[in-house]
Order: C-alpha cells, then sequence, then structure tokens
C-alpha cells in the first residue's frame, strides 16, 4: 500500500474528503486512518468506499476487544445495525478484526498511573473512574448481546444508533455537508472541556491505541475505523515512530 488508490484521493464522491483521512507508511506495515462521526451516514458511506480500494491485512475498529464479536454478528446478518463499523466488517471480509479501544487491562493500568501521578482532585478522579465503569458496562453488555446472537434467531443490538437529520438515502452532497457541520460543533464543544476529566479518558484511550496499531501495523497493512476527533494524536504518534 505504497499511496492511496486513484479511487480514493480522486474524491470523485465528496464523503471521501481528505479531512477524514490519513496514511501512514511504515517499513512493515502501512497505517490508514479514517476518520469517522459514528453512526453517521456520510461516514458509513466513506468507510465502505476506502475498504473496497484498500484491502488491508488488518482492520482495526475503535470498539473494545470485547464488542468485536457482536458487530461480527452484526455484519453476517445484516447491515442495519453497526453503523460505521458493522459496515467496515462487511466491506473487508479477509481481514483480520481487531477492537483497539478501552477498557482493557492496558487502559486501566495507565489510567491508574497516570492519575496517580497527577495527584489529581478526588473529584476528578471519581468522574474518570465513573466514566470507566460505564464504559466497561456497555462492553460486557455488547459480549452478551453476541452471545444470544450468535446462539438464537434474534439480532438483539447493544444501544441505540445515533439518530440524525440526513440519511443514506439523501444525495452525497447534502450527507458530506451535514456531517461537516456536525463536526465542526463537535470540536467547538470539546474545545470547551480541555483539561477536565474527558482529556484523561481520552488521551489514555488514545495511548492504548496507538499501541494495538503499532502492534498490528507488525504483520501487514491496516486501516482502523475511529473517531476522527483521534485522528490529529493518532497520526502524530504513529508517524513519530516510523
Amino acid at each position: 500500500m505504497a499511496e492511496f488508490p486513484s479511487s480514493v484521493v480522486s474524491f470523485d464522491d465528496p464523503r471521501v474528503n481528505p479531512r477524514f483521512l490519513r496514511w501512514i507508511p511504515g517499513d512493515e506495515g502501512d497505517v490508514v486512518l479514517v476518520g469517522v462521526v459514528h453512526d453517521h451516514p456520510a461516514s458509513v458511506a466513506r468507510v465502505r468506499i476506502v475498504l473496497e480500494s484498500v484491502r488491508p491485512d488488518s482492520l482495526a475498529l475503535e470498539l473494545p476487544p470485547a464488542a468485536v464479536s457482536l458487530y461480527r454478528a452484526h455484519a453476517r446478518k445484516t447491515a442495519s445495525f453497526g453503523g460505521e463499523m458493522t459496515a467496515a466488517i462487511r466491506a473487508a471480509p479477509d481481514a483480520r478484526v481487531i477492537g483497539i479501544d478501552a477498557p482493557n487491562w492496558s487502559y486501566v493500568g495507565r489510567l491508574a498511573a497516570r492519575l496517580a501521578a497527577d495527584r489529581v482532585p478526588l473529584s476528578t478522579a471519581k468522574r474518570v473512574l465513573s466514566s470507566l465503569g460505564a464504559a466497561t458496562r456497555q462492553a460486557l453488555t455488547c459480549r452478551l448481546a453476541a452471545t444470544l446472537t450468535h446462539a438464537t434467531s434474534m439480532t438483539v443490538t447493544c444501544g441505540e444508533p445515533i439518530e440524525y437529520d440526513v440519511d443514506a438515502a439523501d444525495p452525497p452532497e447534502r450527507q458530506a455537508d451535514h456531517e461537516q457541520r456536525h463536526v465542526a460543533g463537535v470540536q467547538a464543544l470539546l474545545g470547551s472541556t480541555s483539561g477536565s476529566s474527558l482529556a484523561y479518558r481520552d488521551e489514555t484511550r488514545e495511548a492504548c491505541m496507538i499501541d494495538r496499531l503499532e502492534s498490528a501495523r507488525k504483520d501487514g497493512d491496516v486501516v482502523a475505523v475511529v473517531g476522527i476527533d483521534h485522528l490529529e494524536a493518532l497520526e502524530a504518534a504513529l508517524s513519530d515512530s516510523t
């Protein structure tokens, strides 16, 4: 994967915007980062289009490892659930699928060490740990939903999909415009929360994702589907390591 395929970088589809893509070449394997707005129809289309052109050895998803089996089940049964994660698995049937997000033991260890080293106020520590507990419960719920989906004829979901004022039936131009306006609004909101407990959570999550991507690229090329707010941090870290 020396360069993006021409069918991708030509950007004939407005949803495949360079703002949402990063390519980090490496000696052992390249990493393509595909930024998404979770469950947005433009992001679902972008993931599908990229993976139809780029055939990675590994598909890395911003999911906890415990949740991957549920999205695999969705990909086998239907494209109606799981948004861009299900779309990615369906579009890369031969790739090794890995979950790179928290919670996992690496995340817990890193988070505890950072909270202790920074001597954070008790109130901040409580908010961070509360967030960890909620994420752990969500991951376990996904694992249970996957078990039920595999064992029965039902398709069990984990949480409600995010709804937007646009859908897959709308023209690509409208989807792309809506997605970019949504991103601008969210990033403005995130800018006002810097230094909060969210920063501890997200920076530690990104450190774990970087470790998983570094490990995965040793086995070949990787396409990673991640929230757009993680793109810059992941690109910087992966570029520095090559």
